[in-house]
């Protein structure tokens, strides 16, 4: 289905019947990277949302990267909810879909039954030398029109090199490789991660709704200690898990863990 609002297309898939889960993926990925835990869920009774995040996929992407801040992908996900006559929903999100979903929970509480996080900590969690490190990618996206040129050079090599052991890098490229797309993704790092000057972090209210944090050990992007200081900014059951061997892309590393996760907390 599409779900039109906010000024966008979103291509949503819906399967399943019963209480309804929403999975929002993250970057280069659209909704196939929950492929291993669709048909799981809704064989247990759950109805399954997948959309495709505005920029990804089959969705719209439209021009400026102000069309790319975070707080316009948790109105498309009150947008997806109302359209599947949703209420309320489990949320569940990897990368930058965790980023939303974390939001949601935050400013949208009433639409959601519990939050599941992949790899993504609170946004509010206390940053560490190690994790600046690991993002030195997202001041390199910055850069527009370089970035780009950057990553599709030589048969998109760089990409590769930036994403060791990502299994769906190919179907990636093909989408990326659409008119606008890999700007589009560029985007969201543009809108929400670009340098600023150093000042108090933004007054966010608590998250008051049953939190699963889940790393896994390989992520070369993410440092696991700020997810687990998630909890401390959380004011509702707090769990985390961790998956060893696993890298940042969870859903395809390791669907049995993470199903076994799911259907364990979900339920």
């Amino acid at each position: 289905m599409i779900v039109s609002a906010n000024g966008v297309d979103l291509y949503v898939e819906v399967h399943g019947e019963g209480v309804p889960v929403l999975l929002l993926h993250g970057w280069p990925d659209s909704s196939a990277l929950w492929r291993a835990q669709v048909p799981v869920l809704a064989a247990h009774g759950f109805r399954v949302i997948t959309p495709d995040l505005r920029g990804f996929g089959r969705s719209s992407r439209p021009e400026g990267k102000d069309h790319y801040q975070l707080a316009n992908s948790v109105a498309d996900v009150a947008a997806i909810l109302d359209a599947c006559g949703a209420p309320q929903a489990h949320v569940v999100g990897h990368d930058w879909g965790a980023a939303v979903a974390w939001l949601t929970a935050t400013f949208l509480p009433h639409r959601v039954r519990t939050l599941t996080a992949l790899s993504v900590p609170h946004l509010l969690a206390p940053m560490t030398i190690r994790q600046r490190e690991m993002a030195w990618y997202q001041l390199f996206f910055q850069f527009e029109e370089v970035a780009e040129a950057t990553l599709k050079h030589n048969d998109w090599a760089e990409l590769r090199e930036l994403t060791p052991g990502y299994k769906d890098i190919d179907h990636a490229i093909a989408d990326l490789s659409r008119p606008g797309a890999l700007t589009a993704s560029m985007n969201w790092y543009r809108a929400n991660l670009a340098p600023r000057p150093p000042g108090p972090p933004p007054e966010l209210p608590a998250v008051t709704v049953p939190t699963l944090g889940i790393w896994s050990d390989g992520d070369r992007y993410l440092d696991g200690a700020r997810m687990r200081a998630s909890g401390d900014l959380i004011k509702a059951p707090w769990r985390y898990e961790e998956i060893p061997g696993a890298t940042h892309w969870i859903p395809l590393d390791a669907p049995e863990r993470l199903n076994e996760l799911l259907l364990d907390w979900l339920g």
